[in-house]
């Protein structure tokens, strides 16, 4: 079967035979040395790995995988942007305690990944790709965008989201750098194999399927297009491409208006861009998936796959117009949830995880794969019980310290207060800046998937049980006023260094529209900001 899945992709990369040696090496300390090969995209929606195959795109390596590994079905990032992420991930600790407040202040770049612990415990490693774990990607506009959330106007952040093609059906690599990254990536372990002796951990992180700059707008207006070419799009059903429920705006909830706001999505959308910018987004991920392959085809091709480990993963998710919002910066599923696959020595074939688990989890899962002791005071807990158990059921009692919840937390930018979630069982809870002065959401995922029903109101005890759950894992409204501080702070400091002249700046950011309108009102409002004493 899973030959005809990659049948067309031969001239790209080796197929996988259908029947791939997987040993079931114990996991013991005496165990053989095994190695680690972990893909982490940017933007991949987890809830696709959880559809049938074919059903809206193909996606045949991660069919692979889960035919041959484990599936998390329910996996979630810990901050539903790239670099706050992806400390957490390298470093196993929730943001605020790295104080990874948005992609320009992550984590510190000495503090000891899993990867440093790991070399240091005699593997061979390397890192390739896209990193963004102590500074990434983040312009003027996004910083001062977001350290001025708190001031009381709109600010239009993004360019209008698109959808374009590129190439022809016969164009297979559109993000050439993702490529040339993966080429380097297959290279290294053949490279690897020749001195097998060594056992070795490989990170190869993925631009795709983030959307793309729009280039005719300039860098201030972000990364709005969804870009592929055709013999991606045909790999993506059409037919069973939805248009998302809206809500109208004026009942949406505030926060959210702001994100719609500033990602430019408030203005009227045809059914026909939607469905396009969607399905788009879905060939991008065939794309990525096409990537994930070159990885796993080299693994093979060495005899190397049967002894490593292989994960895939995403920084976050991508919302693709759901909820009248494309990116992530958001708590919804489409941004939070992420894909997470396990394969390799020890892991049954076939299985579906529903422990609800989180990108801090990685870190233990890692140290605990290479032998290396994990420490106590992170946030995250190995997923290796859970891999190596028949059955959830059969997970033992010492590990189930591991919780069945996951927390996710923001405080960039496109968004106007700082933002919390708690995944409880069915159950997700949204706070917000303080836990007062932003009403909070609660959807019940059993009933309600696509999160267009907030029954806060109607179901006041269980909030008040969510709340207090969530306030005994993060003191969030002492995380929100410290964000609010570092924000002020930052923001006059850069006031300070540009002058009198500090609007004339802000008048040629991404918002020069707006600003341009009522300078006088914006400018007055930023300074009675800093000078008021209220904590978000």
């Amino acid at each position: 079967m899973i030959q005809k899945c990659i049948a067309v992709s031969l001239f790209l990369f080796s197929a996988v035979p259908e029947d791939i040696p997987v040993r079931a090496l114990s996991l013991s300390p005496n165990s053989p040395k095994h190695n680690v090969v972990m893909v982490m995209s940017d933007a991949f929606d987890g809830r696709l790995t959880l559809l049938p195959e074919k059903s809206l795109v193909s996606l045949p390596y991660i069919n692979f995988m889960k035919q041959h590994g484990a599936l998390f079905l329910n996996a979630y990032t810990n901050s539903p942007i790239c670099c706050p992420s992806r400390a957490a991930m390298w470093s196993g600790l929730f943001p605020h305690l790295t104080e990874s407040w948005n992609n320009y202040k992550c984590l510190n770049s000495e503090y000891p990944t899993w990867m440093d612990k790991v070399e240091k415990n005699g593997y061979v490693t390397q890192r390739l790709g896209k990193q963004d774990y102590t500074s990434g990607s983040h312009s003027l506009s996004n910083r001062v965008e977001a350290w001025t959330r708190d001031v009381p106007f709109l600010l239009r952040q993004e360019g209008r989201p698109c959808a374009n093609l590129t190439g022809n059906k016969t164009q297979t690599r559109v993000m050439t750098q993702d490529w040339k990254n993966a080429d380097t990536a297959a290279g290294w372990i053949q490279k690897a194999a020749q001195n097998s002796s060594q056992p070795f951990f490989l990170y190869l992180g993925l631009n795709l399927p983030h959307p793309y700059p729009s280039e005719n707008m300039g860098e201030n207006f972000g990364s709005s297009t969804f870009l592929t070419s055709s013999y991606w799009l045909q790999k993506v059903s059409y037919k069973n491409v939805t248009v998302p429920e809206w809500k109208p705006l004026q009942s949406m909830h505030p926060v959210d208006y702001y994100s719609s706001y500033t990602k430019n999505c408030t203005a009227p959308f045809t059914d026909q861009e939607i469905r396009d910018i969607r399905a788009n987004y879905y060939a991008m991920c065939a794309e990525a998936d096409g990537l994930l392959g070159e990885i796993i085809s080299a693994l093979n091709d060495t005899g190397l796959l049967s002894r490593t480990y292989v994960v895939f993963t995403s920084d976050h998710g991508e919302l693709a117009m759901e909820h009248r919002q494309f990116y992530k910066m958001s708590m919804y599923e489409g941004s939070s949830h992420v894909p997470l696959l396990i394969m390799g020595p020890g892991i049954s074939p076939g299985q579906q995880i529903s422990t609800i688990v989180s990108l801090v989890d990685l870190y233990p899962t890692m140290l605990e794969i290479a032998g290396v002791q994990i420490p106590q005071n992170i946030s995250g807990f190995s997923l290796m019980p859970l891999l190596s158990a028949r059955s959830e059921k059969n997970v033992p009692s010492c590990t189930n310290a591991h919780p069945n919840w996951a927390l996710s937390e923001f405080h960039g930018s496109d968004a106007n207060a700082s933002t919390y979630m708690l995944r409880d069982n069915y159950w997700k809870y949204i706070a917000y800046a303080d836990g007062d002065s932003v009403i909070p959401q609660l959807f019940d995922l059993s009933s309600d998937p696509d999160e267009l029903r907030n029954v806060a109101a109607q179901v006041p005890e269980k909030v008040q049980e969510m709340d207090k759950k969530l306030r005994s894992i993060i003191d969030y409204a002492k995380v929100s006023a410290s964000v609010h501080v570092y924000n002020k702070q930052q923001f006059a400091l850069w006031k300070a260094s540009i002058g009198a002249n500090y609007t004339n700046v802000i008048s040629n950011l991404r918002w020069h529209s707006d600003w341009n309108t009522r300078p006088n009102t914006y400018e007055m409002a930023i300074e009675k900001w800093l000078k008021s004493t209220r904590q978000h």
